[in-house]
């Protein structure tokens, strides 16, 4: 006889319901609008199936939504492959199966959707709120699974939240012992994130107006913690590329003369940070000069960056070493030809001005530098993030025309004018200075502080850095970029919300330090503990580890954590110390696993007859227990625990085996109370 699917309780398809829609929640931000009108249809046609005033889709209607959607996914994606694509088709499923939800199986299919789909959303956002919000969808989830069971749970919605909870709850000693002890492996595969393209920060080449535009973003670049004392302001420059190649009106990096190693030797006191930095959809990292890192497949490229062998597509936490009064490259090398590169015509009145400085100094390259700094603190330039528009000679018109601009445009015409006077150089673009925030004692570097300098190249020196922004708006380099333009209230003006907008209120300031410091927190404990910092951790409360050891150890805490949730259960404590009632309660659930249990109240006479009814081949030994039971409990007779057990024993021997789990329903129709 074919056995009848389990229905779907009401209150299992509520909480799935809900369900979804937590867990659909946050993928809207980065799949295509229509996800969210395809659930409105799915939800609407499982309700009316539900309130019995339409049927499920038929196998065509079904074909036909499955096909929609992949066509859907194709148009908004451009393809059926890649992360971005498959996570929509992934949600796309999880959405369809809701109109096909038959039976208890059929939701346990979309339960366990759900959870991988609650996966896929760290892929797109791992942050500190992301994964608090996480465990919204997960209790929604735990709650449908429990209303899913058969029990007195099925038709209370808030009891069974309350023990989703619950044991989402218990959950957590297990799972802080897998995350501080299993061992930290790396993803067995790699796929490009969606989304990452070079207008999250610094882009491959530069116009005067593209930082001045980054300037007007708040987002978050990257954080840096110091094993010492944090460097002033002013000596923070974070380098991430160089551009050596200029066209006339834009800067950009060439990539074929990076690849070499450069020739520097470390001088001076030495620099340990470490740094949390955004995902920026670009290979380069960021760091202060000269800098080292042991951060796997990443090495310093030619004109002294940092640069992985991937794009850096999630936060990526790195530890750096740096020296800032590293000599570099002091007997020259290859690059200094193409740093002497200029377009065959153009800006005139600069190389003009180029060829006065190089016959004034004559033999004097660092005099002509000193000359070309203190030109642009004399004369009357200013730093504005509203430039006029550029010339068609776009140096010649910011030098001797307009004097007004951005970091970029002073860099620019200074590392022109130092070329066309015959000293190597060029621009480097990064950021300078940071916030410090003193709840973490770290550096926050957000997309406005985005800053371009220059390097130029002399004999018997290396490269020396220089910064005519410094000469013209001091203010930008020792305070900030908000503290050097005051009067143009052009500081975030694309964002009157944003919160570093207001860092003048000291109770929203404090509050804003306070929860980027717990982000921090969270980005560099539980995000960047990975095998290394692993490692580290176990050495320093075991000593040297091997992964035999690290199993072992792994073993002893779970088997810790099941011993100790096995009292919580189990409660040894609470088992009665009378010998003779101990052995009636090994009778009761004996009994019980039959199918026949005790009501509340019933005597163990009354409940023997009405068991020994049940099970009428163990009546006698049943009613033979009962007895003995009564007359050593409630009469005169001496008590005999060992004769009660063999008299269990006896009965256990007769009655047929029964697993614990086969046992849920079957008392229904003899329950006492």
């Amino acid at each position: 006889m074919k056995k009848t699917p389990l229905p779907i309780p009401r209150i299992s398809l509520l909480w799935l319901l809900v369900a979804q829609v937590l867990v659909i929640l946050p993928h809207l931000f980065h799949l295509p609008v229509w996800i969210g009108g395809l659930w409105l249809v799915c939800a609407t046609w499982r309700i009316q199936v539900f309130r019995q005033r339409t049927n499920y889709p038929g196998g065509l209607t079904k074909a036909f939504m499955l096909i929609a959607a992949a066509a859907g996914v194709y148009a908004s994606r451009g393809s059926l492959m890649g992360l971005d694509a498959g996570v929509a088709l992934l949600v796309s499923t999880f959405l369809l199966k809701l109109v096909e939800l038959k039976t208890r199986r059929d939701a346990l299919v979309l339960v366990f959707l759900g959870f991988f789909t609650v996966l896929t959303s760290y892929l797109f956002d791992d942050g500190l709120p992301a994964a608090l919000y996480s465990l919204l969808p997960v209790t929604a989830l735990l709650a449908a699974l429990i209303g899913l069971q058969q029990s007195g749970l099925s038709d209370k919605p808030w009891p069974t939240l309350r023990l989703a909870g619950s044991l989402l709850l218990q959950a957590v000693p297990l799972m802080l012992v897998l995350f501080v002890l299993f061992p930290r492996l790396g993803p067995l595969w790699s796929v490009p994130m969606p989304g990452t393209g070079g207008s999250r920060g610094l882009a491959e080449s530069m116009t005067p107006g593209d930082i001045a535009e980054l300037s007007q973003s708040s987002a978050l670049a990257f954080r840096a913690s110091f094993a010492g004392p944090i460097p002033p302001r002013r000596d923070l420059y974070w380098r991430a590329l160089t551009f050596e190649q200029f066209d006339g009106r834009r800067w950009s990096q060439l990539d074929e003369m990076t690849r070499s190693r450069p020739d520097w030797r470390p001088e001076g006191p030495s620099l340990s940070y470490s740094i949390v930095m955004q995902a920026s959809g670009q290979p380069w990292l960021f760091a202060l000069d000269t800098a080292t890192t042991d951060l796997e497949h990443t090495r310093q490229m030619g004109d002294f960056r940092l640069q992985r062998r991937r794009p850096v597509d999630q936060s990526l936490l790195y530890s750096v070493t740096s020296w800032p009064q590293a000599r570099r490259e002091v007997q020259g090398s290859p690059r200094l030809d193409v740093a002497l590169q200029l377009p065959d015509h153009g800006n005139p009145r600069a190389r003009q001005w180029a060829a006065e400085l190089k016959a004034r100094h004559g033999g004097d390259p660092q005099g002509l530098v000193d000359d070309l700094l203190g030109h642009f603190a004399r004369e009357e330039y200013y730093y504005t993030l509203k430039p006029p528009l550029a010339g068609e000679d776009t140096v010649d018109h910011f030098l001797f025309d307009t004097r007004r601009g951005f970091c970029a445009h002073y860099a620019g015409a200074m590392t022109f004018v130092l070329r066309a006077a015959g000293i190597p150089a060029r621009v480097v673009a990064g950021y300078q200075g940071g916030e410090v925030n003193p709840a973490g004692n770290y550096v926050q570097v957000n997309q406005f502080d985005a800053h371009a300098w220059v390097e130029y190249w002399l004999p018997g020196h290396g490269w020396i850095s220089a910064d005519p922004t410094f000469q013209v708006a001091p203010t930008r380099i020792e305070q900030g970029l908000q503290q050097a333009l005051p009067a143009e209230d052009t500081f975030l003006a694309d964002a009157p919300l944003s919160p570093l907008r207001y860092r003048h209120v000291e109770w929203l300031n404090q509050l804003r330090l306070s929860w980027d410091n717990l982000n921090y927190t969270w980005q560099r404990k539980v995000l960047g503990y990975q095998g290394a910092e692993q490692l580290k951790l176990l050495e320093s409360w075991f000593g040297n580890v091997d992964p035999a050891r690290i199993g072992m150890i792994l073993l002893a805490c779970l088997g810790l954590l099941f011993g100790g949730l096995a009292l919580v259960l189990l409660k040894p404590w609470k088992r009665p110390h009378d010998p003779l009632l101990r052995q009636y309660r090994r009778f009761e659930r004996l009994l019980a696993r039959q199918g026949v249990r005790r009501g509340a109240g019933e005597g163990p006479l009354a409940f023997a007859e009405r068991a020994a009814l049940a099970l009428p081949g163990q009546a006698a030994e049943i009613r033979a227990f009962a007895q003995r039971f009564a007359h050593q409990r409630y009469a005169d007779a001496a008590a005999d625990p060992a004769a009660l057990r063999r008299l269990l024993g006896r009965l256990r021997r007769q009655l047929p085996w029964r697993p614990w789990w086969r046992t849920g329903n079957a008392s229904a129709g003899v329950r006492g109370g």
